[in-house]
């Protein structure tokens, strides 16, 4: 027997969802899009970009364009992001104009400018490195003086993977970056003597309901994500609950829809230090692909949606991700022989990116019982690709 929807010759119409950004995070919401059957239409700025290539619904124009993001949006049941640099003031006209914005520009502009986050999360109560708005050499030294040398200067806005982020000794190390600011502050951040760092992966939908994966550590070489470890090892259950309570209480008082991740360091003191937040699908939470109930995309389509949450139960007692970084070998596929005869449960993540050094340009994925029997068949896929390790 028919359906009702085909014997009424009808047919279900299932969401768009615009996506500002054509990079590795959009890419990888298609998969999850697919299965729950909602088309994707993306912004790309190219159609090489990595999203571009895999997404039939593809615009090409600037996250910067107003134009370009209304075309986006038209139609769409939802505006979500790739990446955070969208001016604020063009997602307002939008919101402004019915169009559902998520994350919305209130949330958003705390993850776009540095200075605001630090005030907003004092204002709260959250902990956090000691820091200071500091415009020249002078009022650099006097923090320096106050917190200890070196310390952590940051540009406010558009810095990532370690862009935008100089550790220094001296203020005349910083004389160019005051140059270039022109008279703008930079934030300055005591450097915390922390043991590890951690991320924890929350979402959030407009109707207010909330979820938040393990917290995981993440391991960062030269300023880039190098390995995420799920859950957290050795993590204490109260410090666990405490930093998940915190991403969670940020979120809501940020009014976060989507995924939210919160960057922060432990110290040896049993102190969580909230570092940056990112409100999109982010590095630390593509362990989840594989290693939970509901990916970190799929998620995010349901939290923009306002549909209901999934579960974020982990798959198994142990999930590593290691990036892909661009190193000597610019032809990834030539790896795949050898990555999956030698471990075909290992799951590899290409982004379609051209191989750069040190860029991010895939990822790898294992699961298991042992922990560092998993870390090393993770490392080993993704030193194989790179071109590291030739067998």
């Amino acid at each position: 027997m028919a359906d009702q929807g085909s014997a009424a010759g009808e047919q279900t119409v299932f969401p768009v969802v615009g996506v500002v950004g054509g990079g590795q995070l959009a890419r990888m919401m298609q998969p999850a899009a697919v299965a729950l059957g909602v088309r994707l239409r993306v912004l790309a700025t190219g159609p090489e970009e990595s999203a571009a290539q895999v997404v039939g619904d593809v615009q090409i124009g600037e996250a910067t364009d107003g134009a370009a993001l209304r075309a986006v949006a038209d139609g769409a049941a939802a505006l979500t992001l790739d990446h955070e640099q969208v001016p604020t003031e063009l997602l307002r006209a939008l919101a402004a104009d019915g169009v559902a914005v998520r994350p919305g520009p209130d949330a958003l502009e705390h993850a776009q400018d540095k200075l605001l986050l630090r005030r907003r999360l004092d204002g709260l109560g959250v902990p956090g490195p000691r820091w200071a708005a500091v415009a020249d050499e002078e009022e650099l030294a006097a923090f320096g003086e106050l917190v200890g040398w070196p310390v952590v200067l940051k540009t406010p806005r558009g810095g990532y993977d370690g862009k935008g982020v100089r550790v220094v000794a001296s203020p005349e190390q910083a004389r160019d970056w005051f140059a270039r600011a022109a008279g703008a502050p930079l934030l300055a951040e005591e450097r915390v003597a922390f043991t590890r760092e951690l991320a924890v992966m929350v979402a959030r939908s407009p109707m207010g309901q909330a979820a938040a994966w393990p917290v995981v550590e993440t391991v960062q070489v030269d300023g880039v994500c190098r390995e995420v470890l799920a859950p957290a090892p050795g993590l204490d259950a109260d410090l666990a609950a405490l930093a998940t309570e915190t991403a969670l209480r940020i979120a809501g008082e940020l009014g976060v829809t989507g995924v939210m991740a919160m960057e922060a360091f432990e110290t040896a003191d049993g102190r969580v230090l909230v570092n940056e937040l990112a409100m999109r699908p982010h590095n630390s939470g593509h362990w989840t692909i594989e290693g939970a109930v509901t990916s970190q995309f799929e998620q995010h389509l349901r939290a923009v949606l306002d549909l209901p949450l999934g579960a974020v139960t982990p798959r198994a007692p142990w999930t590593v991700m290691v990036n892909v970084l661009g190193g000597e070998h610019p032809d990834l596929f030539r790896s795949y022989l050898h990555v999956m005869a030698h471990d075909p449960a290992v799951k590899v993540h290409l982004y379609g990116k051209q191989v750069r050094p040190g860029r991010k340009v895939g990822h790898v994925t294992a699961w298991g019982e042992d922990l560092e029997e998993v870390r090393a068949r993770a490392r080993h896929a993704a030193d194989f690709i790179t071109g590291t390790i030739d067998g």
